[in-house]
């Protein structure tokens, strides 16, 4: 696939990452991956905060990939509830 779709400059200027922070994340993932998704888990409300970040066996015959494990989150409250102080009045699209 090469056909690429540039963003609009009103996407770009409303963005939330911009391409050299997109980069750097990206490179962040790649280099270290299990520091990189124990950063972005701090960004959600956990029940239980994992210990366990990335638990991966690439065995012939049982293949697991298990991220965060030992964490126990309440979709709910992450997606609706711990918005509802500032965006309330928003329609929420999930």
């Amino acid at each position: 696939m090469s056909k690429t779709y540039p963003p609009s400059d009103e996407q770009v200027k409303t963005a939330h990452v911009d391409a050299a922070r997109y980069d750097a994340m990206y490179a962040a993932s790649i280099s270290d991956p299990e520091g990189f998704w124990a950063k972005q888990a701090q960004r959600l409300d956990w029940m239980k905060a994992p210990t366990e970040i990335k638990n991966v066996d690439f065995t012939l015959g049982q293949v697991g990939i298990e991220w965060f494990r030992d964490g126990t989150l309440n979709v709910a409250a992450n997606c609706i509830d711990r918005h509802l102080e500032k965006r309330g009045n928003q329609t929420a699209i999930i």
